[in-house]
């Protein structure tokens, strides 16, 4: 009885720890996501998902799952899942969700037929995979609202076997739960901020839509995740930074709120030269948003609105260019001559950002444009790498095809 005191104890401790970690996160995809997988990891369950609600509806915001990660190649992600249901007593999460209370559940396929909820087993079929235990919670922030439920499937002992949530666990999860909800908070009302600072942006100019800001901020993502496995990048540095990409990639053109409404949603005859250089001057504007930079998100987000045009080659068509930002008046709105930016030299976050808008920009219908097939879509980044791309960006973002098609089916354009 002592040891088992202890080793709750001793866990204890450690969800202290684990939340401090937390706290560093300010983007709400990836705390929640890191939730997940410290919940996983304090109860050792090969299983899990995070549903966020939406209106009356749950929906998946991430999943993950050991057994069937070891499966894949090495670098490789399960693939990214995306749907929704509603908030009723049908589904285990949907009875969670209402009821907002956790349930322990010890073999999903021996749930009574008295239960309100039941188990859907089609996605075991379709993955040849079985889940036993299952633990569903719901997840709050501060004032007891609730932002969505956490699954955990199939806790496993130091063997490896499967075995129910105990009470024990039960516990720890309950002592995490509630040590979050100050983090989720925060993170929350940081996510709502950027949210409405975006749609200020999206009021302005017509082409630039929240939906393709999601989209850009999820591409960005994923092709640094796949580019810092390529080069074995340290596993906290790459949690660091791509907290910091995520929201900076949202604000890659957010400088456009500082364009005239005459250029900015112009549609026909085409800019001349002289509105086109007006244009341009949104980098310096995104850029000039973010000054001084106080925090290591400030410069993040001022490399990505300030460099995601720059060329890989360095070539003319590239902008702005090694500017001096204190060179550019928003009142003359002319971006001064600078020299050219080339390879490494460019912030690894607007080379990766570069692609991830061109590509987006392509696949997607515009005012002055159709959308482009996803096929020439792709080819066209191809084509273009080692002179407007970064090559390993380039190789990166060919490595995950099937996430950002899935991606773009997830996050559609407003109708």
């Amino acid at each position: 009885m002592a040891t088992a005191t202890k080793k709750v104890k001793s866990r204890l401790e450690q969800i202290v720890e684990i939340a401090r970690s937390l706290s560093e996160i300010q983007d709400i995809d990836i705390l929640l996501e890191r939730i997940l997988t410290e919940t996983r990891k304090m109860v050792n369950a090969d299983a899990g998902s995070i549903y966020v609600v939406e209106g009356n509806n749950l929906k998946i915001k991430c999943g993950q799952n050991d057994t069937k990660l070891k499966q894949l190649a090495p670098g490789e992600k399960l693939p990214y899942t995306y749907f929704s249901f509603p908030i009723n007593e049908a589904s285990i999460s949907g009875y969670v969700a209402k009821t907002q209370k956790p349930l322990n559940i010890y073999d999903a396929y021996s749930i009574s037929s008295e239960a309100p909820y039941h188990f859907n087993k089609d996605s075991d079929l379709k993955t040849n995979y079985r889940t036993c235990s299952i633990y569903t919670f719901p997840l709050k922030i501060k004032g007891g609202a609730l932002l969505g439920v956490i699954q955990i499937i199939n806790a496993m002992d130091d063997e490896g076997n499967i075995i129910s949530f105990s009470e024990e666990a039960e516990l720890l999860i309950s002592h995490f739960a509630t040590s979050v909800v100050q983090i989720l908070q925060r993170a929350y009302v940081t996510s709502s901020m950027v949210k409405r600072m975006l749609k200020m942006a999206e009021f302005r100019d017509p082409k630039e839509t929240y939906p393709h800001v999601e989209r850009v901020s999820s591409f960005s993502l994923e092709i640094y995740d796949r580019y810092a496995f390529n080069h074995g990048i340290p596993l906290d540095e790459q949690e660091k930074y791509r907290d910091l990409l995520k929201i900076g990639a949202k604000f890659h053109d957010v400088g456009k709120v500082g364009i005239s409404d005459v250029i900015l949603k112009k549609v026909f005859p085409r800019f001349t030269e002289e509105e086109r250089n007006i244009m341009k001057g949104h980098t310096c504007i995104g850029a000039q948003l973010f000054e001084p930079a106080e925090s290591d998100l400030d410069v993040v987000c001022r490399e990505i609105a300030l460099h995601h045009h720059d060329r890989w080659d360095g070539g003319t068509s590239g902008y702005p260019g090694n500017i001096d930002l204190a060179s550019f008046s928003i009142k003359d709105g002319v971006l001064p001559n600078a020299a050219p930016l080339k390879g490494k030299d460019i912030p690894l976050a607007a080379r990766i950002v570069a692609v991830a808008d061109v590509f987006d920009a392509l696949s997607h219908k515009r005012c002055y444009k159709e959308s482009w097939s996803l096929e020439d879509s792709f080819n066209e980044i191809f084509k273009n790498s080692g002179s407007h791309f970064d090559p390993e960006i380039v190789e990166a973002f060919s490595q995950i095809k099937d996430r950002i098609c899935s991606i773009i089916a997830a996050i559609p354009d407003d109708e």
